[in-house]
């Protein structure tokens, strides 16, 4: 079962061909880990989703409130029998159909999937975890690069090439030759007691764990957290190199390219997640 604008359907429906998601990548989308029917880290979701909109230059419906969406969301759960237990939810927001590059409204529409994870909590997965640069295609260092949006070329042609390398994830250089991201998440490089992240202005996507990573860091008082260009001579100099995202939380990279990596210190960070978690 899929919510479809507001109405509870079998997830076979079919959407328009028309539809400006499918035809241009008109489209924004949130991934939300629920534990037990709680959404995580749900207002900095929804924020991130409505300042998208915003420049995406989407109407934004009067009615979409942090409320309405969360319980269009909760009807879904329940609808599928998955209120009590661990879930992924995928919310897309797509500019409704007509026009061709240039839309004939502004108005929106939405569908909400749900499916079931087997962790309710972040765990912290020992298994190899082998990473490339990619560098056939690159990103462009602009605001635009930093929404979850369907644009994500890309990852797809990038995902296929770390498949066929025997990789488990390539990251991304934008196009001053700068690291900006892993294909399905933001990175973090640890060296010494300094925790880098690439800045926003550098193309990488505005992650929600990258957000709550950020905040846990800047309390440890042993770590200095920078957001901070990362050229490819540093990953070979780091003790670790972390790919981040709300499902997985932290997955800790354990060779790139003859290097091999510690965890450490991801070990450590992954615990103040799960207590952040509980909180949140």
């Amino acid at each position: 079962m899929i919510n479809f604008n507001e109405k509870i359907v079998e997830d076979d429906l079919l959407m328009s061909i028309n539809n400006r998601g499918f035809n241009y990548g008109d489209a924004l989308f949130e991934t939300i880990k629920v534990s037990h029917g709680k959404l995580l880290f749900w207002e900095d979701h929804y924020f991130r989703l409505m300042a998208s909109m915003r420049l995406m230059r989407m109407e934004i419906p009067m009615n979409f409130t942090m409320t309405f969406l969360e319980n269009q969301i909760q009807e879904l759960l329940k609808a599928n029998e998955l209120q009590n237990i661990s879930s992924r939810v995928k919310l897309v927001v797509y500019r409704k159909e007509g026009g061709l590059y240039l839309p004939n409204t502004n108005d929106v529409g939405f569908v909400i999937t749900a499916s079931q994870l087997d962790d309710d909590f972040y765990l912290l997965k020992n298994d190899s975890y082998e990473v490339d640069l990619f560098k056939d295609f690159y990103i462009s260092p602009s605001l635009l690069s930093t929404l979850k949006s369907n644009n994500k070329a890309i990852n797809v042609v990038g995902s296929i090439y770390a498949k066929e390398n025997d990789l488990q994830n390539c990251l991304l250089l934008n196009t001053d030759k700068k690291v900006v991201e892993f294909l399905n998440g933001n990175i973090f490089v640890v060296k010494d007691n300094v925790i880098k992240t690439p800045p926003l202005t550098d193309g990488c996507l505005k992650g929600i764990m990258r957000k709550q990573l950020i905040e846990i860091l800047q309390q440890l008082s042993e770590y200095e957290i920078l957001e901070s260009s990362i050229s490819p001579f540093e990953l070979q100099k780091a003790d670790e190199i972390w790919m981040t995202n709300v499902i997985t939380g932290i997955q800790p990279v354990t060779k790139y390219r003859k290097k091999y990596f510690e965890s450490n210190v991801s070990k450590v960070v992954l615990q103040k997640l799960n207590v952040k978690m509980r909180l949140n």
